[in-house]
């Protein structure tokens, strides 16, 4: 009798306990990031709570192209079923054409291209729709350029398919 009571308490704590642990419901997304700098952006989950994120990306103001790698850590949030929020760390590398005046004020032109290279960090918020395969979320993606120096910002919304 010892031994069942010892197994079905065991048996509760484990389902007890990994019910608070919500795998993530798709594997990879596909899809477009809008904001400061917008473009594709593909995610692909190697862990329940771990994604892979790559964003190909350009800007109006800089003219150019930058390619993302992040890693990404995931947890539910507010304990609702769909939405997981997100942190992570990664790399940037891209190019662009800048084009700016001297000094301000000025009629003269500096024309510029730039090698970009950094470090880049994420923190976000998804929702997975269930009855349609989407994702839609919001997230924040403070980066540094090494070579150049400067910090910047980019905040964007982003839309995926899922599957």
């Amino acid at each position: 009798m010892k031994i069942i009571i010892r197994i079905s308490f065991m048996l509760a704590l484990v389902l007890g306990l990994s019910a608070g642990a919500q795998a993530q419901e798709y594997s990879t997304g596909v899809g477009f990031r809008g904001g400061a700098a917008s473009g594709l952006t593909i995610k692909h989950f190697i862990q329940n709570d771990a994604a892979i994120e790559g964003i190909l990306s350009t800007s109006f103001k800089y003219r150019g192209a930058v390619v993302t790698v992040l890693y990404e850590k995931h947890a539910q949030a507010f304990d609702a079923r769909g939405l997981q929020w997100y942190y992570g760390l990664g790399g940037h590398i891209g190019f662009y054409d800048g084009h700016h005046y001297y000094k301000r004020g000025h009629d003269h032109y500096h024309d510029d291209n730039v090698f970009g290279l950094g470090i880049d960090g994420i923190l976000g918020l998804e929702y997975y729709i269930r009855d349609i395969p989407f994702t839609i979320g919001a997230d924040v993606k403070p980066y540094i350029n090494i070579p150049r120096g400067g910090g910047f910002w980019d905040t964007a919304l982003h839309v995926r398919y899922v599957f």
